[in-house]
């Protein structure tokens, strides 16, 4: 881009600062040079040998012409730049200016400075004033009020305080995909509002992402905004689960993500900001707020975001996404409905056999022990007990196979009454052995560190159709 006017359409044009010691050198030469059209970045009265300088310290030229380094001469021929060389290199400025001998007792090469378009100080003024104009969200102009106040006191946080969505740093989050600004991600509910990917971003920023996050971010969005997920329900469930976020392929290591020691703990960014980015797109966006639509109950701390990756390289199964029909390699994200996590512990069992039922007993528990095909869970199987079934050549479906049969429960043991506990199945509602959970409602998952026998559990919510059922989707396709 060059401007429209100003610019000569045939000729010489140097830019230059008077701050740059390279500029200061080769002022004599400007003087040599025949109708060359000067802009100064800095000061309009630098170099004052050369009549006509212009005022450049807006940077509107050098902006329109890309400098990145002064002093750097051009030459127009009928209205287009047909050459241009930066600093101060003897022969490519006779070259490009046609003229012999220039700068005599010069050395023959001084490399420039950086323009002032660089200025770490001007960045975000100068990246508003060129990209602002894809920007759509309404802006709010703060008088007295501090940043972070202003944000609790309009609603936008989720008790913590967040990033302050400035024009600069949202032009700067949307850098991390190569979608529009106004390409509509997501329908979110409850307020069934259109999450455009600048809406999305604007929700990362204020919950602390990193632009390469913004991908993850956009995948889970589409993932949770979906009917099979419905979000709707899980928001207004007085039951105390929330969206999590299950991150695999490429993309989880790309981003430093953890799936190692503390996984579903803090501490890293990724892991802690990209579930916080869903959570204020429902708020924000979707209307999905505590003591409004949000009518859980108790909640918990994971409620404020819930992302981890999954560790594939120290498993010995596929990966979660694999397992749920993607291709190897394919960077994806799954939402699940999440209660707080839950530690299984087992440090005797050597055997798979008396370790899967360890397991299994563990999982009894979700939402309560004798309601069966009720609720779906997650299972974080952690490396110390992944290696127990590895080394009994235990691949996933036969681990997936062996859990499943450890679930099935006695019928009568679930009667209401049973065990002089009230809660149960109806007399009669069901005969033999009864699945825990139904076809699909586990999900198994390798992550933790690498000592403590400590695998977890997470408890879902209502699973199937008329609740909410985990959603994979592809990161890929939001880069």
């Amino acid at each position: 881009m060059r401007p429209a006017t100003d610019l000569p359409r045939d000729g010489l044009v140097a830019v230059v600062k008077q701050d740059c010691p390279t500029c200061r050198l080769v002022e004599p030469v400007l003087g040599r040079l025949d109708g060359v059209r000067v802009y100064s970045q800095d000061d309009p009265a630098f170099p004052a040998s050369v009549a006509g300088v212009r005022d450049d310290t807006a940077l509107d030229v050098s902006l329109a012409l890309d400098i990145r380094t002064v002093p750097t001469l051009l030459r127009f021929a009928d209205g287009s730049e047909v050459g241009r060389t930066e600093g101060w290199l003897r022969s490519a400025w006779e070259e490009l200016s046609g003229v012999a001998g220039l700068g005599e007792g010069l050395p023959d090469h001084r490399p420039g400075c950086g323009s002032r378009t660089a200025d770490p100080e001007l960045a975000d003024e100068l990246l508003v004033r060129t990209r602002g104009d894809a920007l759509r969200s309404r802006r709010i102009e703060l008088a007295l009020e501090d940043e972070i106040e202003a944000a609790y006191d309009r609603g936008w946080s989720d008790g913590l305080p967040v990033v302050p969505p400035t024009p600069a740093r949202g032009l700067r989050m949307l850098e991390g995909t190569s979608h529009a600004p106004d390409e509509v991600v997501a329908v979110v509910p409850p307020n069934l509002a259109e999450a455009t990917v600048e809406k999305v971003a604007v929700n990362a920023v204020l919950a602390g992402c990193r632009p390469e996050y913004l991908p993850v971010v956009l995948a889970a969005v589409e993932a949770a905004c979906t009917e099979e997920f419905n979000a709707h329900g899980l928001l207004a469930t007085t039951y105390a689960a929330g969206p999590a976020i299950v991150v695999n392929g490429p993309v989880a290591r790309e981003i430093g993500m953890n799936a190692r020691g503390n996984a579903l703990g803090q501490g890293n960014r990724a892991n802690s900001t990209i579930g916080r980015a869903l959570q204020l797109v429902i708020r924000n966006v979707g209307g999905g707020r505590p003591g409004e639509v949000d009518r859980a109950a108790l909640g918990h701390p994971g409620k404020v975001g819930f992302c981890f990756a999954e560790d594939e390289a120290g498993s010995p199964w596929e990966p979660l996404s694999v397992a749920r029909g993607l291709a190897p390699g394919t960077s994806a994200v799954t939402v699940f409905a999440a209660e707080g996590p839950r530690h299984i512990a087992d440090q005797i069992s050597r055997t798979p056999e008396s370790l899967v039922r360890s397991l299994a007993a563990g999982l009894r528990g979700v939402y309560h022990p004798k309601v069966p095909m009720a609720f779906d869970a997650a299972l974080v199987v952690c490396p110390e007990h992944a290696h127990v079934f590895a080394a009994a050549g235990w691949d996933r479906a036969r681990f997936e196979a062996e859990l499943a049969d450890a679930l099935l429960l006695d019928a009568g043991e679930l009667e209401r009454g049973a065990g002089g506990i009230e809660e149960g199945i109806p007399a009669g509602k069901a005969r033999g052995r009864v699945p825990k959970f139904r076809p699909g409602g586990l999900l198994v998952v390798h992550a933790g560190g690498g000592a403590g026998k400590f695998s977890t559990v997470i408890g879902g919510w209502a699973g199937g159709p008329g609740g909410s059922q985990p959603v994979t989707r592809e990161v890929d396709r939001w880069l």
